[in-house]
């Protein structure tokens, strides 16, 4: 009984779009964060996105990245036309585990997959100096 109200329920909202059309849809993508010697690395999914698409920010601490994919398609019938538009939003800010030099980062898209690559901050070896007591 449980599962065909179940069904009947999945029917009926089926009917309806999920998000109302005026607001993109916002998704969460994939992403590793790889500590290497001398560098940061950073891989996010984002299938679909053009490099124009991309907004990139680094800060010392984290990395913000946002971006959005538009999608339209067309089905030609006789005496039919069907057109559907899909509009996807991807925003991530990712804490980074070391302080970074953002000036100094890299950045590529790839076949749908953002590597970002950011040195480390090594904080300066400090000279000591002997104090005389009085």
């Amino acid at each position: 009984l449980l599962n065909n109200f179940n069904i009947d329920c999945e029917k009926f909202f089926n009917h309806f779009p999920a998000r109302p059309l005026f607001f993109p849809h916002t998704v969460s993508t994939s992403c590793d964060i790889e500590d290497h010697e001398k560098e940061i690395c950073v891989q996010v999914d984002l299938p679909g996105v053009t490099k124009k698409d991309v907004k990139l920010d680094i800060s010392e601490n984290s990395i913000e990245i946002s971006a959005k994919h538009k999608d339209e398609s067309k089905q030609n019938k006789k005496n039919f036309l069907k057109k559907e538009r899909t509009e996807l939003s991807y925003y991530r800010v990712l804490p980074l585990p070391v302080k970074v030099l953002p000036e100094k980062a890299k950045a590529k898209l790839s076949d749908g997959i953002l590597t970002i690559t950011i040195p480390k901050v090594y904080p300066k070896i400090q000279k000591k100096k002997s104090i005389a007591i009085e």
